[in-house]
């Protein structure tokens, strides 16, 4: 059965590979995309899910532009996970479309209301332009058939504070407004992943080798720490090209700052998930953010007792089988690039 889905992302390397697996999978109609400022500004991660679109065919999915910024703070972007542009070294084909005229939030709205009770939602990035999109019309959570978040810490460090994950500790108000607006007067309780899960998720070079061998991709390339930083992919399959080039940039990232040479893939799990929440064991909990705390600002707080009085919101996943998320990542991603290397092949030949 076609799952129609909405994606709400900050493009961002792992976001790219997220939506690059979206795309793939031929059950999915992915009805829109919002644009929402975090890894990078608004108006890169825009231009990149338009060169992604571009590259593989799909100029028929509107890309929304959201807001310039968060609902209250300063915008912050980290540039230095995820390269200038937001795609590491990948330089990204210019886009054949354009964005579309509806804003982020009325987007969310607009598909809302178009597949009422069937859509699934997915951020994973800052939750701006859904909150926004929430102040809008307040009947929006429960239109919903399932919303994921990629976002909070809860039994691990933050990645951005010692407490604070990235896509919370950018928009701290505009979290707290979506989870307050979710698990309650019917609208579904959000699945969540956290670092907690995601950090387990972490890509390896072997992981690279066996996706391009399986692409059809030529040469086969094997990402080493004693590489030259910045060494750029060869491969003739232009996905697995960019794909390695966006990569290389992010595990460099990963060891420069002693966490290995590896890649967490935040995204990918989260989108894998909203498409099959069994891939996920969850606890459900009623989950808060802090606002006001010098030291703790942007915290995702978790009462999985019932401490605080009130019913679960949140559904937070603790634990997968993290080898089959990567044999089913890499074999979606491959054969999609496959397909699409053939189809470029066919192209250039005419």
């Amino acid at each position: 059965m076609t799952q129609r889905l909405f994606f709400d992302c900050d493009t961002g390397i792992d976001d790219s590979v997220a939506l690059l697996y979206l795309l793939a999978r031929t059950d999915v109609d992915i009805v829109g995309i919002t644009s929402t400022a975090g890894n990078v500004p608004v108006d890169v991660v825009t231009a990149n899910n338009l060169a992604w679109l571009s590259l593989c065919g799909r100029g028929d999915i509107p890309v929304h532009r959201g807001p310039d910024g968060p609902l209250m703070a300063a915008l912050m972007t980290t540039e230095d996970t995820h390269g200038p542009l937001g795609v590491g070294y990948a330089e990204l084909p210019t886009p054949d479309v354009v964005v579309a005229d509806t804003d982020g939030p009325d987007a969310w709205l607009d598909a809302a209301h178009a597949y009422d009770g069937e859509l699934v939602g997915l951020v994973t990035g800052p939750l701006t332009s859904l909150a926004t999109a929430i102040r809008r019309d307040p009947t929006l959570p429960r239109r919903l058939r399932r919303l994921v978040i990629m976002g909070g810490a809860f039994h691990a460090h933050g990645n951005t504070t010692p407490v604070a994950e990235w896509n919370v500790a950018v928009d701290p108000e505009a979290a707290a407004e979506v989870f307050a607006a979710f698990g309650v007067d019917g609208a579904p309780a959000p699945i969540v992943c956290p670092l907690d899960l995601t950090e387990t998720v972490a890509l390896l070079p072997d992981h690279l080798v066996r996706l391009a061998a399986a692409a059809g991709s030529s040469p086969v390339e094997y990402l080493d720490p004693t590489d030259e930083p910045g060494t750029r992919s060869v491969a003739d399959n232009p996905i697995v090209r960019h794909l390695v080039d966006a990569m290389r940039f992010y595990l460099e990232f990963h060891h420069a700052h002693d966490e290995g040479y590896l890649a967490h893939l935040h995204d990918p799990f989260a989108a894998m998930v909203a498409l099959d929440p069994s891939l996920a064991e969850t606890v459900p909990a009623q989950v808060g953010v802090e606002l006001i705390g010098a030291l703790t600002r942007g915290m995702t707080v978790s009462d999985e007792r019932g401490m605080w009085g009130g019913p679960p919101n949140a559904r937070i996943a603790t634990a997968t089988d993290v080898d089959a998320v990567f044999d089913h990542l890499i074999e979606t991603i491959a054969s999609f690039a496959r397909q699409m290397g053939g189809a470029s092949e066919t192209s250039s030949s005419r």
